[in-house]
């Protein structure tokens, strides 16, 4: 064996003792929240579903296409409710049991997302709807011809 081989091979034998063990990363600490606010995000082409602390810190979320459904699928107000229901599991796993309801969009899925919420087993104590509407800001895009 050449004196190059035999450096590798030990060099090689050494590393396997120095290394320290490499698993996964560390489970984020579960964290009991009693109250949180849902942030419901509904565009025409999808769902988000947010569950954050008051202090806005996200605890959760959920959107249509995490929850395979993809094209225009997505866009359904069954996939906003089953995107929010996977959310609201997630939720209740960190101690969420009451929650204010912030809507935002004009898409097929902000009722039922609330639907779907309350069917999960959560007190909604608060709906509010927080789309932003332009009060004739800049020049809107133009209009679509079908």
């Amino acid at each position: 064996m050449s004196k190059q081989a035999k450096q590798t091979k030990q060099s090689k034998q050494g590393s396997s003792q120095t290394k320290r063990p490499t698993g996964r990363p560390k489970k984020k600490a579960l964290r009991n929240v009693p109250a949180g606010i849902v942030h419901v995000k509904a565009t025409f082409n999808n769902t988000t579903v947010t569950f954050t602390d008051p202090a806005g810190n996200v605890i959760a979320w959920a959107t249509a296409g995490k929850v395979n459904f993809s094209g225009s699928r997505k866009s359904s107000a069954f996939a906003a409710t089953v995107a929010a229901q996977d959310a609201a599991k997630k939720a209740m796993t960190m101690g969420v049991r009451e929650v204010e309801v912030n809507l935002k969009g004009p898409g097929a899925g902000r009722e039922s997302a609330v639907r779907g919420l309350m069917s999960s087993g959560l007190l909604v104590t608060v709906i509010r709807d927080k789309t932003p509407i332009p009060h004739n800001g800049c020049r809107s895009r133009k209009r679509r011809r079908v």
